[in-house]
């Protein structure tokens, strides 16, 4: 779904560091926002509704453009920064909200994402990781998946001793329909490094969360 393009040398003369600066654009194919149209139109009436009438007349663009809003990534640059302090304690952004769609029907999952990172030797600049977030939510998804691609691409293009992802969600096709669980919360965690080897890490990791494992 993402692809990712270095704007820099990938390492500078002598060192296996690297460039700061790192393109990430979505893999996503274009959407035909005119078929899509079409279909709307189609799905209203084969729902017993009538798509001429004043008031479902513009629905078809609205629900096209929605829907092409929520499944197109928008490219943004990793920045990282050399952590010349060396500081090696975590990292961590709580409660970053985000929305995505679930893939089997097609309805909102929304919450929040917990992510922590061990620094080496270099650190991200803090809006980088809801812009990650954002990212990867913006397609037909499921939450572990979600979680996963998080996790792999901070670990992969970080370079961190640890990673830690935690996403916390409200999926209306589990609390509007079916079993209508309304509330309910579904948590999935993705760890990488010493947040998946070290037991101190890993908790340190989950009590700052407030997230009981």
């Amino acid at each position: 779904m993402t692809s990712t393009a270095w704007t820099g040398d990938d390492h500078h003369p002598g060192t296996t560091t690297r460039s700061p600066h790192l393109r990430l654009a979505g893999d996503a194919a274009p959407i035909d926002v005119v078929a899509a149209r079409h279909a709307v139109r189609a799905l209203l009436s084969a729902l017993g509704q009538d798509p001429d009438s004043e008031r479902l007349r513009d629905t078809p663009r609205r629900v096209a453009d929605a829907y092409a809003e929520l499944l197109t990534p928008e490219p943004f640059t990793l920045t990282t920064f050399p952590n010349d302090e060396g500081y090696d304690e975590l990292v961590l952004a709580r409660d970053l909200p985000f929305q995505s769609l679930c893939e089997h029907h097609l309805l909102p999952f929304h919450g929040v994402a917990h992510i922590g990172y061990l620094p080496a030797g270099r650190i991200l600049g803090l809006s980088k990781l809801a812009r990650v977030v954002e990212q990867f939510a913006r397609g037909l998804q499921v939450q572990e998946r979600l979680t996963k691609q998080i996790a792999d691409c901070l670990d992969a293009h970080l370079h961190a001793k640890g990673v830690a992802v935690v996403l916390e969600a409200e999926h209306l096709c589990m609390s509007l329909r079916g079993v209508r669980a309304k509330g309910s919360r579904t948590i999935t965690s993705a760890l990488h490094g010493l947040h998946r080897d070290d037991p101190a890490t890993r908790h340190e990791f989950f009590a700052l969360t407030g997230v009981h494992r």
